[in-house]
């Protein structure tokens, strides 16, 4: 029951056909004539590197508000968290209070 079955590999039915193999040779070739070297080109005038964007009046407002909706979402997280862990930090105080004075108590008697 706890031991995993492992499927053994079936035999072959059919006929097992080998792949021929051909040797490749490896010719080295040298090139005929070496080339001169070459002056570079003129260069057009400063061409930018990448175009430039242009963010229309609708696009910057579309920008803004998904960046302000980030930093309320990222807030509102990060500050819930804070929340949960003060809440849990006075939680755990009490109970070491409470635990404490039943010590105490029971040391008295």
């Amino acid at each position: 029951m706890f031991r995993p079955k492992i499927p053994t590999n079936p035999t072959p039915t059919g006929a097992v056909i080998p792949l021929p193999v051909e040797p490749t040779a490896v010719e080295r070739h040298t090139p005929a004539h070496t080339l001169a070297p070459v002056a570079p080109a003129a260069e057009p005038p400063s061409a930018p590197a990448r175009p430039t964007v242009q963010l229309t009046p609708g696009a910057l407002l579309t920008v803004i508000g998904g960046g302000t909706a980030v930093v309320l979402v990222v807030g509102t997280v990060l500050v819930s968290m804070l929340l949960a862990v003060a809440v849990t930090a006075s939680s755990v105080a009490v109970c070491a209070l409470v635990l404490r004075s039943l010590m105490s108590q029971q040391n008295r008697r």
